[in-house]
């Protein structure tokens, strides 16, 4: 099973030693990924309900520095050899897909394809709303806008006509080094559960129990079965929640049952001086256990 860290650039990991004490300590420690969040604004007073924790809200307060996850993972690139390079997510629809295409190319180049394009729809209605991106048709924006990359990506003269992206004979390069860079659908409803079976190379369930993971993993694949896609090729991220189980092997080899291969954790500790440490425990006491 691969381990990755998500939150991976914030605060005092935005910061140049900072990013390259958690990258040199991940890829040290056998993590296979670092995974970044984003957000290009975080509007005063939001009212928006934040999913991922009870509050509502962003943890860490709004001020946390939370810089552009492309340009992080760019710095750390060139830092790092073996480490997967991860956005968790990239709020796609925020994003022009024909300028994304051409910086997720450039950076799955320069990095020798350990790129992974983790995307999502986003939930923050007052950052769109700054942004001048209608938030009422971020779905189907970003149905719209994979299609467009992966044209872009793959085809030498590109054209591609949907309902928000128009071109034709289109040269964009450079390509990334396998022809398309791996789009992870992130989120933790069923909708996310179908975009991951009829769209996604991977799927990563944001939260939630066991079960209820269970059944958006058994969604994603009826979905692509219903699309005649293999379920068993697109890749599963699950919560690392698991791995610090009393018997992380255990827990783990349950998640693994239900075709998980990868799961996050969160970073160990907020002082730099520090994670190199925690993560090297946590890749003895944990990884080499379990991939033992």
């Amino acid at each position: 099973m691969d381990f990755g860290i998500v939150l991976a650039n914030t605060g005092p990991y935005a910061t140049p030693d900072g990013a390259r004490a958690i990258a040199h300590g991940a890829e040290a420690a056998g993590f296979e990924s670092l995974w970044t969040v984003e957000h290009v604004i975080i509007p005063d007073g939001y009212e928006s309900e934040y999913p991922y924790d009870p509050s509502g809200k962003i943890q860490g307060g709004d001020t946390t520095d939370i810089p552009d996850p492309l340009i992080w993972l760019s710095f750390l690139a060139g830092q790092t050899t073996s480490l997967k390079l991860g956005t968790g997510i990239l709020i796609l629809p925020q994003r022009n897909p024909v300028v994304l295409a051409k910086e997720c190319a450039t950076l799955d180049k320069l990095s020798d394809g350990r790129l992974l394009l983790g995307i999502g729809v986003g939930w923050l209605e007052e950052e769109f709303n700054a942004l001048g991106v209608p938030f009422v048709d971020r779905g189907r924006r970003t149905d719209d806008y994979i299609h467009a990359m992966r044209a872009l990506w793959s085809e030498p003269l590109a054209s591609y006509h949907g309902e928000f992206v128009n071109f034709d004979r289109a040269i964009s390069q450079p390509k990334p080094v396998a022809g398309k860079v791996p789009v992870i659908i992130g989120g933790h409803t069923k909708t996310a559960a179908k975009r991951a079976g009829r769209l996604g190379d991977g799927f990563f369930p944001g939260k939630g129990t066991n079960d209820e993971v269970h059944e958006l993993i058994s969604t994603m694949r009826a979905t692509a079965e219903e699309h005649g896609r293999d379920p068993d090729a697109i890749e599963i991220t699950g919560s690392g929640a698991a791995a610090f189980a009393p018997d992380p092997v255990d827990a783990l080899g349950e998640l693994a049952e239900m075709g998980v291969s990868r799961v996050m954790i969160r970073p160990l500790s907020f002082n730099p001086t520090k994670i190199g440490d925690k993560l090297a425990e946590f890749g003895e006491n944990v990884i080499a256990k379990v991939n033992g």
